[in-house]
């Protein structure tokens, strides 16, 4: 399988609590659910897009918890992400969750980057990971991210959590695809392509 991250992103690359005030108050972020007011249908349809191409899912301890609060309570046959993720298997990264309720959930012990690059060796499409900051930051640390999918809200939230904070290897990407919605969230697809090159700027 291909594994996707799929992340909102503000204009300064804080990544914690998009969804809301309550979401995600680690370490005193305050200023959670800032992509609420910016959402537009053609994100809407870009989230739904991505969703129709999943074979199983790879989460953090936080956000799956964050998903499985909500999604279950949701029944819609029609709405692709519900059935998505309350029908596929769910892998989630966690030393502490020890007895998962969300059905077809599977805790990943151990060596977490060992056992990632067990479960691309399985055929399917696409394990797409959601949020999950930290996890996403391990990934990208092992090289195991197949392809970006970075919403950027045009707001600077000023605190938070941000993706990439921790370092790592530098990392080329080429661009896949890109769009401007209405509301000025930038979609941009990528893919890593190697370390990049290094030049100096001249005056001619």
């Amino acid at each position: 399988m291909k594994l996707t991250v799929t992340m909102f992103v503000s204009a300064d690359g804080v990544a914690q609590g998009p969804g809301g005030p309550e979401e995600d108050r680690s370490d005193g972020f305050a200023r959670g659910g800032w992509v609420v007011p910016l959402l537009d249908e053609e994100t809407g349809r870009f989230i739904d897009e991505t969703f129709s191409q999943v074979d199983a899912f790879l989460l953090g301890r936080n956000t799956y918890e964050i998903f499985a609060a909500s999604w279950p309570n949701s029944t819609d046959p029609d709405d692709p992400i519900a059935n998505a993720l309350n029908t596929l298997p769910k892998h989630v990264a966690s030393t502490t969750l020890t007895d998962p309720k969300w059905n077809n959930t599977t805790v990943l012990e151990g060596d977490v980057p060992a056992a990632v690059a067990e479960l691309k060796k399985r055929p399917g499409r696409e394990l797409q990971v959601h949020g999950s900051i930290r996890l996403v930051d391990t990934l990208y640390e092992h090289d195991l991210v197949d392809e970006y999918r970075f919403m950027t809200f045009p707001v600077i939230v000023g605190q938070g959590l941000r993706l990439f904070a921790r370092g790592g290897p530098d990392t080329k990407l080429d661009l896949v695809e890109s769009r401007i919605t209405s509301s000025g969230i930038v979609i941009t697809v990528y893919r890593p392509a190697g370390r990049p090159d290094y030049g100096v700027a001249e005056v001619e």
